[in-house]
């Protein structure tokens, strides 16, 4: 296969590929970046605080002693759970938005 005029030379391939690698280079930043990002998940007027990065890994939990209640855990595990659905709702939004500039790089050929 050879390229003519006007056609992809090897110039034109290696600027894609210096693209290819600056994007690369700029996801993994961002990868990073969402790695130390803290989230906070809350519910119940912030009787339960969930602690998260925006990759959802949770490395952290408050709860009020006021919403212990051992007739009505019930009620606390309601209040973990929506913290916790807060919180990654939150993540997903940080998410979507640090990485909604790679969108669609999958289609490079394999160059990312």
């Amino acid at each position: 296969m050879s390229y003519g005029r006007g056609g992809m030379g090897a110039g034109n391939m290696q600027n894609l590929m210096k693209q290819a690698q600056k994007m690369q280079e700029e996801m993994q930043a961002t990868e990073k970046l969402l790695d130390e990002w803290e989230i906070v998940g809350t519910s119940g007027g912030e009787a339960v605080v969930i602690y998260m990065n925006a990759k959802k890994i949770i490395d952290g939990v408050e709860i009020d002693p006021s919403v212990v209640d051992p007739d009505d855990v019930e009620m606390l595990e309601d209040l973990i759970l929506a913290a916790i659905r807060d919180g990654y709702k939150k993540a997903d939004a940080v998410r979507e938005e640090k990485m909604s500039k790679f969108a669609g790089l999958g289609g490079m050929g394999g160059l990312l």
